[in-house]
Formats: C-alpha cells, sequence, structure tokens
C-alpha cells in the first residue's frame, strides 16, 4: 500500500509540478500580451516587429505546451479514475481547439519580418481578438484543472 500511494503521488505529483510550470508560461504570455496591447508607437519599426515575435514565440509555446503535455496527461489522469472525466474533457477540447487555431493564425501573420503600416494596424485588430480568445481559452483550460486533475487531489490524499 505505501508502495501505491508512493507511485501515485510521483504520478500526480508530476502533473501538478507540469501545470504548474504550464501556469507560468501563461503569466509570461499574459506579460508580453499586455506590453503589446498597452503600445503606444504603433508605428513600424524593428523593435515592435520583435515584440510580435516574442509574443508569438510565448504564444506557440504555450499553446504546444497544452495540447501535447499538459492535456495529455490532464486525460490520462480523467482514464485512470474513470469518474467522468474523459466524456467532461471530449465536450471541452474542442472548443479549446478553435481557440489553437485562432492562435497559429495570429502567428501566421506575424511571420518573422518587419512590418509595414498595414501590418501593424492588421496585427493590433487581431491582437484584441486574441486576447478575447486566450480569455476564453484560460477559462476552459482551468475548467479541465479543476474538473480533471484538482477533482482527485482528495483521492490522492486518501491513497
Amino acid at each position: 500500500m505505501l508502495e501505491n500511494c508512493r507511485n501515485a503521488k510521483e504520478r500526480w505529483g508530476g502533473v501538478s509540478e507540469l501545470i504548474d510550470r504550464w501556469l507560468k508560461e501563461r503569466q509570461q504570455l499574459l506579460v508580453h500580451y499586455c506590453e503589446l496591447s498597452g503600445e503606444n508607437d504603433r508605428s513600424p519599426s524593428e523593435a515592435l516587429s520583435k515584440k510580435f515575435i516574442r509574443l508569438c514565440e510565448v504564444l506557440v509555446d504555450y499553446v504546444s505546451a497544452g495540447h501535447f503535455e499538459v492535456y495529455e496527461q490532464l486525460i490520462q489522469e480523467a482514464r485512470d479514475f474513470n469518474d467522468g472525466g474523459l466524456e467532461l474533457a471530449a465536450k471541452v477540447y474542442p472548443e479549446i481547439q478553435k481557440t489553437t487555431e485562432v492562435a497559429l493564425a495570429f502567428n501566421d501573420q506575424v511571420d518573422s519580418r518587419i512590418l509595414t503600416q498595414e501590418d501593424v494596424d492588421t496585427l493590433f485588430n487581431e491582437l484584441s481578438r486574441l486576447g478575447e480568445v486566450l480569455e476564453s481559452r484560460f477559462e476552459m483550460e482551468d475548467f479541465l484543472i479543476e474538473n480533471l486533475h484538482d477533482a482527485h487531489a482528495e483521492k490522492m490524499a486518501s491513497v
């Protein structure tokens, strides 16, 4: 029994560490987003291009970590506990996927180049939309974490 407890804590403790690291990446994403959205000088420049590029780098890293690390772990945890989490994930995941498509489309618009005034105007308009989409995504991700991971914390404590 002690071995089972140790294995469970190692397994799900790793998920907690993964989620914590991912949420720190989210915070970094928000810092870059806020810095850029608060930019007063919206004339094309190399510095502004670099800010968009850096935002996109962090954005793609965050989205990728969600899809290829965090969600997989949450779904595995739902499978292991078999308490309805898979059905919940099946409903929420397609909605998160829609936000991923918006994020990747935004990234494709930046494309690591010096921006023209038209590009800058378009990107700032899209930045606003991206913010709304990210807010929705964060709410769905938090919902999944709460229902697919945090919900099992009591069960883990009793193991």
